[in-house]
């Protein structure tokens, strides 16, 4: 058991030798609970230098290794859902001296990437995603005649989206050979791991009871009743057993529940269960957090860490934003509580984001007005939706790249009935080290399209507070969308108090060129207008988008620049495009954003000055416009 997290290199005589899981294959089995030793010593290591995610992968050693020492990879295909617990599988995959450069620019992602390394065999970062995509690679590869295996190794967290269920609910039907490994690592789903339960679950699993099942079914198959009648007797005894009638009624034999962390018991199941027809369900338990006594203790607040800073560098002042300034997700969560005590009616939101988005002392002191629906997006809002019909208001608390995995709901359920609830989406714009899959670019122009919405982007933490208290106060759908991390520091006033929807605010009066900043960037670019002595106004709605604004604007200035963080298409400045468009105006508009692609991971500072939006960048893209329209007048 190791206490603390190691700051120099460990020994790894074995695991240095593994560049590959060939070399793994190569290890006599007597040598594995060495090699699991030194895995979680050097993925501590490493995550102490890097930051990321330490829980999970820390609980999947044992089965990792399992996994890659009994399965041909890569020519046997591993899915991953979600990704957090592949850091493990990244060591073993020739990725073992890149590791401190994880969820660094340029460096390994956080999560498996097809573009990384054929191992990666599918990129998540999303949860629930792993069991329809191994079922497409297992329809595949029948198509193009082959004869891989393929395991998808899920959570048990991920098992509470609808989407796993609908994919094997499709995979019974298709009765591919597909094995998914449930990985319960949070007691949700068993509590009764015992000596009787492990017996049961290595039987169910062994060659000599799957070679009997499936001779005896093929005899009975003359019968249908005598099948019949052993199947029920079967799931009857998995039932009384364990947990595994659920997914026996899907159409998955059931195998567990299986000691994750037993090495011997994990390559004897797998072994014996590879080559099995039909969907197969193997259910292992694993302890999140396994090896590490601080993690094993608290798994919940290190599913991640940031990295272990020397002495030195931890007392360093950070620069930027004000060190003492809270949170966005904080000033959320004082919001929530405020009003949760003004009003009775207002009830509390999550899909399994409570902690991340500042909900923990709602919850607390409203237990009877929180709900955390778990991994399960589209339920929430649909569920909010419910709550509205009966009069109460709903406060959907959701970052916005998994907004996006409830789309329909957001649309069916709640814009077209117009109903009342208030989305305080977080993670807005870009999200740094976690990289594209978690990088909230898109919401402003998903939302914006849909009838009914309001839609708010914040510039400092008091127009936060502002903003929620007036999507509060608004009848109808409303959104205030907040990056994550801290802001520039404002007082924060604490009164209860709105504003008038859909007006901007003027916050610098200057020469020729108009700025129209949404939300985060209204920061820069007021640092930004001091070297063109621009005008600057904080929009403050996305829609309704301040027209009077705009037009003021367009008609007292020679170039309009919009600036926003969020894809340039479709975004915010195609909303004021619009607006100038439909009023006849002819002038000069810069559109600044995100550009039309992925953005891999990186420090946020670091992404948006590459990308031009910090001071300097907005500065330099004002000035080269600002010449060519010199140039082009001289051209006329």
């Amino acid at each position: 058991m190791l206490t603390e997290i190691p700051t120099t290199r460990p020994e790894t005589p074995l695991l240095d030798e593994i560049d590959s899981p060939a070399d793994l294959r190569e290890l006599e089995t007597g040598q594995l609970e060495a090699l699991a030793d030194e895995l979680r010593a050097y993925l501590l290591y490493c995550v102490g230098k890097t930051g990321g995610h330490l829980g999970a992968g820390l609980g999947v050693v044992e089965l990792t290794i399992a996994l890659h020492y009994i399965f041909d990879t890569p020519n046997d295909r591993l899915v991953w859902d979600v990704g957090h617990q592949a850091y493990p599988h990244k060591i073993l995959t020739g990725r073992r001296e890149s590791m401190q450069t994880i969820r660094q620019a340029g460096g390994l992602a956080a999560f498996p990437a097809r573009a990384e390394s054929e191992y990666d065999t599918f990129g998540v970062g999303h949860s629930s995603t792993a069991t329809s995509a191994a079922l497409g690679m297992m329809v595949g590869r029948r198509m193009n005649g082959k004869s891989h295996k393929i395991v998808a190794v899920v959570g048990d967290g991920a098992m509470t989206a609808g989407m796993a269920f609908e994919a094997m609910n499709h995979a019974a039907h298709l009765e591919e050979d597909i094995l998914i490994i449930l990985n319960d690592n949070n007691m949700s789903i068993s509590h009764n791991v015992g000596g009787l339960s492990n017996y049961f679950g290595r039987l169910w699993a062994s060659k000599s009871y799957n070679f009997f099942r499936a001779g005896s079914r093929k005899v009975l198959a003359r019968a249908p009743k005598a099948l019949r009648a052993a199947d029920q007797t079967e799931k009857y005894m998995k039932g009384m057993l364990s947990p595994g009638t659920v997914f026996d009624q899907l159409g998955f034999n059931y195998m567990g529940i299986i000691n994750g962390h037993s090495l011997p018991q994990l390559l004897e199941v797998l072994a014996n269960i590879k080559d099995l027809k039909g969907p197969q369900l193997l259910h292992i338990v694993t302890q999140k957090g396994k090896g590490y006594s601080e993690s094993e203790s608290d798994p919940f607040g290190l599913h991640a860490i940031g990295k272990v800073a020397p002495l030195a560098e931890a007392k360093k002042v950070p620069g930027g934003k004000a060190a003492g300034a809270p949170a966005y997700s904080q000033v959320f969560g004082q919001w929530l509580c405020e009003t949760g005590r003004r009003d009775e009616k207002l009830v509390a939101i999550t899909p399994a984001m409570g902690q991340g988005s500042g909900m923990v002392e709602f919850s607390r002191e409203f237990p009877d007005r929180f709900h955390d629906v778990a991994i399960a997006e589209q339920h929430a809002l649909t569920f909010a939706a419910g709550l509205a019909c009966e009069g109460l208001k709903p406060v959907v608390a959701i970052y916005s790249t998994f907004l996006q995995r409830a789309y329909d709901q957001f649309i069916h359920d709640i814009s077209l009935q117009n109903l009342d609830v208030l989305f305080a989406i977080d993670r807005a714009g870009l999200v740094g080290e976690d990289g594209p899959t978690h990088a909230g670019s898109f919401d402003l122009t998903y939302l914006r399209c849909v009838p009914n919405i309001l839609v708010m982007a914040p510039s400092d933490e008091e127009e936060t507070r502002l903003l929620l208290c007036t999507g509060y106060e608004h009848t109808g759908p409303a959104a205030v969308r907040y990056p994550r991390g801290k802001g520039p520091g404002a007082a924060i006033s604490g009164d209860w108090k709105s504003v008038p929807i859909g007006k901007a605010v003027l916050r610098r009066r200057g020469g020729t060129v108009a700025i129209l900043a949404f939300g985060s960037m209204v920061a820069p670019a007021l640092e930004a207008a001091q070297e063109f002595d621009a005008t600057v106004y904080d929009m403050r709605f996305v829609k309704p988008i301040d027209e009077d604004a705009i037009r003021t604007a367009a008609d007292s200035h020679d170039l309009l620049v919009t600036v926003e963080e969020n894809a340039i298409m479709g975004g915010a400045g195609a909303a004021v495009g619009e607006v100038l468009l439909h009023y006849g105006y002819q002038l000069p508009v810069l559109q600044l954003g995100l550009p039309d692609r992925f953005l891999e991971h990186g420090k946020p500072a670091d992404m948006l000055r590459d990308v031009g939006l910090d001071a300097r960048g907005i500065s330099a893209s004002i000035s080269t416009r600002l010449k060519a329209e010199k140039t082009s007048r001289r051209a006329v």
